[in-house]
């Protein structure tokens, strides 16, 4: 959908997949792009539809107050602007969408603050090919006066939701939304690889796998009035129950000669609960675990991550 209204310009830093598609989305919305990438060609088909290559990161950082980063992380932030005089960063609004931790988003806020230019974060909630329909979402936190103030730009991307003033909080949902997306989408892997064992295609696991996935919601929506009301018995579910089933996925996928590195683990997760004597509660017990685990020692970092069942078969 593209616009004759003119609208307010802003500078992307980095073209990757999400920043080509960042790009696009604010062109579709008559909004003026300047962009810039260490890989100039990047931006080729991007100049073919209107934007401006700044030929330095000096000159995109200058053009426009609004710039929005789109980087691996914020190390990455750092090795591009860390050179850069600070009066040029002066005045700018810095929308930092790159993914990292919230100590390291507050980090870079303090960083941003020195050289006079303001930090907003974002976690997109969405794949490249989502950026600029309806249906995506990007968290963001930082001053709510300077969100509200580009709140209307920021929306040709996704829709937005503010989180607060605190600069890591939206980077704490974007890696609370990353926990439980890779896990999720790691299991349906596990479960892929063991249909093929059997003979059968992820076609044929598909509804299954949607059904399963979609049910999880009702858990959901139990379960978090309880956990926060510390309330884990066993009258839905008990732990002790829920471990034999771990097993036999563990059993399962052995028996098909597939990798079991990952149903151990969980497997290993919930004996521990067992073992702190959780086997009548329910099994969402195991949040308790998780908040209480040991910091990861230097020494055995693999063990402690995986629960000291890094591929172990029954």
């Amino acid at each position: 959908m593209s616009s004759n209204v003119s609208q307010p310009s802003v500078t992307v830093i980095g073209l990757g997949p999400m920043g080509q598609a960042m790009v696009n989305a604010f062109l579709d919305r008559g909004h003026g792009v300047t962009v810039w990438n260490r890989t100039a060609s990047r931006a080729d088909a991007l100049v073919a539809r209107g934007a401006v290559r700044a030929d330095s990161i000096e000159e995109a950082l200058a053009a426009h107050e609004l710039v929005v980063l789109s980087l691996t992380d914020y190390d990455a932030m750092y090795a591009i602007l860390g050179s850069v005089d600070p009066q040029v960063l002066a005045g700018r609004v810095l929308v930092n969408l790159s993914s990292d931790t919230p100590e390291k988003a507050r980090a870079a806020a303090r960083w941003a603050a020195e050289r006079g230019a303001v930090q907003l974060t974002g976690g997109v909630m969405a794949a490249p090919y989502m950026i600029g329909t309806s249906g995506a979402s990007t968290v963001y936190s930082g001053p709510r006066e300077v969100f509200d103030a580009h709140r209307t730009t920021l929306e040709a991307l996704t829709g937005t939701d503010h989180k607060g003033e605190d600069p890591g909080l939206a980077a704490l949902f974007y890696q609370l939304s990353m926990a439980m997306f890779w896990t999720s989408m790691v299991s349906y892997w596990q479960a892929i690889a063991m249909a093929q064992a059997h003979g059968l295609t992820a076609a044929d696991i598909l509804p299954y796998a949607n059904s399963t996935l979609g049910g999880i919601g009702s858990f959901l929506d139990l379960y978090a009035e309880r956990i926060d009301a510390g309330d884990h018995r066993g009258d839905v579910d008990r732990l002790a129950m829920g471990l034999a089933s771990m097993e036999h996925v563990v059993r399962t996928a052995a028996d098909a000669g597939v990798d079991t590195a990952i149903p151990a683990a969980v497997t290993a997760l919930a004996r521990r609960g067992l073992d702190a004597g959780h086997a009548e509660d329910s099994f969402s017990s195991l949040v308790e675990l998780l908040k209480a685990v040991r910091p990861v020692d230097a020494a055995e970092p693999e063990e402690v991550a995986m629960g000291g069942a890094v591929g172990r078969k029954p």
